[in-house]
C-alpha cells in the first residue's frame, strides 16, 4: 500500500510538472484619475474592471486561487513542490499543514513566502483558468465569495493582510502591479459605477 502510495505520488509530481499558463504580468496600473474621461457607469465600470484584472490575474492571486486541490506556485506557476493540497479551511492536509512550511514572515534565505494568515482560497473562490468576466460574476457571487457585500469586498481588496502580501512576495517573486492602495481605490470605484462584469 505504501509502495503505490508513492508511486501515485510520483506520478502526480511529474504529470504535475508543466507550468499554468496566465496572462502576462503587468508592471504597473493606471492612476484612478486616467478613467475620468470615459463615461460614468457601465463603460467605466468595465474600464476598471480591466484594470483591477492586472492583480487579479497576476500569479501572486492566481497561485492562491487554483483550479485544482493543489496550489501553484512562482512567477511561472508551477505546481507547488512538494505535493500539498487545500485540505479543509484551505490550510493544506492533516500532516502537512501550510504553516509547516510557511510562517509569518517570507523566509528569502530559503525561497519560502510567509504571512500570519498563509491559506488557500476556497475552492469556490478558484480562478485559475477563467476568464477575467466569470471571475468579476465569481467575486460578486455571495454564495461563491464568503457571504462577503460589496462593502466587505472593498475592504478586503483594499487593506486586507494576505492580498497585501502580494505587493510583498519576498525572493525572486514580482510583485503584484501597482500598489494595494491604487488596486483597492480602483476596486472601489468599480463598485461605485455599478459594478458591470465584462462579457
Amino acid at each position: 500500500m505504501i509502495r503505490i502510495a508513492a508511486l501515485l505520488l510520483v506520478a502526480a509530481t511529474v504529470a504535475g510538472a508543466a507550468p499554468m499558463r496566465h496572462p502576462p504580468m503587468a508592471k504597473t496600473l493606471k492612476p484612478l484619475a486616467s478613467f475620468d474621461a470615459i463615461p460614468a457607469g457601465k463603460p467605466r465600470a468595465l474600464a476598471l474592471f480591466a484594470e483591477v484584472g492586472k492583480v487579479i490575474q497576476h500569479p501572486r492571486c492566481l497561485n492562491c486561487h487554483p483550479a485544482t486541490p493543489r496550489p501553484t506556485q512562482s512567477d511561472d506557476m508551477r505546481p507547488h513542490m512538494p505535493l500539498v493540497v487545500r485540505g479543509d479551511g484551505g490550510i493544506g492536509a492533516v500532516g502537512l499543514r501550510c504553516n509547516t512550511c510557511h510562517h509569518d514572515t517570507n523566509y528569502d534565505v530559503a525561497g519560502v513566502p510567509g504571512n500570519p494568515k498563509w491559506a488557500l482560497a476556497p475552492a469556490e473562490q478558484a480562478w485559475q483558468g477563467k476568464t477575467l468576466g466569470q471571475i468579476c460574476l465569481q467575486i460578486k457571487d455571495r454564495k461563491r465569495n464568503g457571504d462577503m457585500d460589496m462593502a466587505a469586498l472593498i475592504e478586503h481588496m483594499a487593506a486586507d493582510e494576505l492580498v497585501g502580501w502580494g505587493w510583498k512576495p519576498g525572493g525572486k517573486r514580482t510583485p503584484a502591479p501597482g500598489t494595494q492602495a491604487e488596486f483597492g481605490a480602483l476596486f472601489k470605484a468599480w463598485a461605485a459605477n455599478g459594478a458591470a462584469c465584462p462579457a
